[in-house]
């Protein structure tokens, strides 16, 4: 087709079809000039410039007490450094190959890596370098490191009894949730017994039950899994619930009047638009679920990561404390994501093409 030929709006509409968001907000955006192009550069660069500035602090600058394996920290803020290049070299890659999505990525996250690398300098200096933060009571980095690496076995132990009971109070709530939180938000009947329950359970703290649990239940393990269930069944059956009485009564009216049963009504109907408020609800269920297990862990539990913390504390280690803190934060996070990653996979086709 030449370049003064029209093009017809049957065909346009066909390539608009086609088109996904992402690419129609490329078609969108006006060409960035020479010297945007440039500070997107500088600050795409600038985590590599904070993470130099990180290990020259670590390195240069004296230490105000004893630091014992100190190419630990060093080592590990040399990977960061490095698996932040390797993420830059594939964007650059994927962006002269005409994709800029993982560019665009990178060059909004920049700014927080930097300032995580910065973070990283700035604590070193306030317990290592001045004792400002005193330590044992705050431990530098390189000893969180190395006591992590050196108790590695014991910790890994705790994080998968930590994990076995957080996905099994936090499936079985789940579980329930959805169950409840359905059958209330279709039926009134049931949302007439149900709903005073579910008022009366739901705002107590998941603390309030640990007296409670520990006289009433043989195991203890078995009482934190009802803890973190109770806390991920509320969250989702209040979240399902609101989906499916927010859903538009014109969509069931619609499905009757084409022969829907019942049961197609719940889940070719009820279900499907209620997904953005379910799936909201498992995320929050999760968070509810994290706080749970480290207040049901600690009430006695033999093992699992707030238990450790527990023993650590005990023990004066503060060291293992800080490092087990850092395992759950790496973990909720993780967890976190992967739950985010779902729920767009799930949702995809609210960034699907654009009709």
């Amino acid at each position: 087709m030449k370049n003064n030929e029209p093009v017809s709006t049957g065909k346009l509409d066909t390539q608009l079809d086609k088109l996904t968001r992402q690419q129609l907000k490329e078609l969108e955006q006006r060409e960035k000039t020479r010297g945007q192009k440039f500070l997107d550069l500088i600050i795409v660069l600038l985590p590599i410039v904070c993470g130099c500035v990180a290990m020259a602090e670590y390195h240069y600058v004296p230490n105000n007490s004893p630091n014992a394996n100190p190419m630990t920290y060093m080592g590990f803020l040399i990977l960061l450094v490095c698996l932040y290049i390797a993420y830059m070299v594939f964007a650059t890659v994927k962006n002269g190959m005409g994709d800029k999505t993982v560019w665009e990525k990178i060059r909004y996250k920049a700014p927080l890596f930097a300032v995580l690398f910065l973070l990283l300098a700035a604590y070193d200096y306030l317990t290592l370098k001045t004792g400002i933060l005193t330590q044992p009571f705050v431990p530098c980095m390189n000893y969180i490191i190395n006591i992590a690496w050196t108790d590695r076995a014991y910790i890994v132990e705790c994080t998968l009894h930590t994990l076995r009971l957080l996905f099994l109070g936090y499936f079985i709530g789940v579980g329930l949730g959805l169950v409840t939180g359905i059958t209330c938000g279709y039926s009134e009947r049931a949302r007439y017994w149900i709903n005073p329950l579910i008022k009366f359970l739901g705002p107590i703290p998941t603390s309030t039950w640990i007296p409670i649990i520990m006289v009433v239940v043989s195991s203890l393990f078995h009482g934190a899994v009802f803890v973190i269930a109770l806390g991920s069944w509320f969250a989702v059956t209040v979240a399902s619930m609101s989906g499916i009485q927010n859903v538009d009564k014109d969509y069931f009216e619609a499905a009757k009047t084409l022969g829907a049963s019942e049961r197609q009504l719940v889940f070719k109907v009820a279900i499907p638009h209620a997904m953005p408020n379910i799936l909201a609800g498992c995320t929050q269920a999760m968070s509810s679920a994290c706080t749970a297990i480290m207040v049901a862990e600690m009430m006695g539990v033999k093992a699992g990561l707030g238990w450790y913390m527990n023993w650590a504390k005990s023990w004066a280690s503060y060291d293992k404390m800080f490092a087990a803190l850092f395992v759950i934060c790496f973990i909720f996070t993780a967890v976190t994501k992967i739950l985010d990653m779902i729920k767009k996979r799930a949702l995809r086709w609210q960034n699907g093409a654009v009709k």
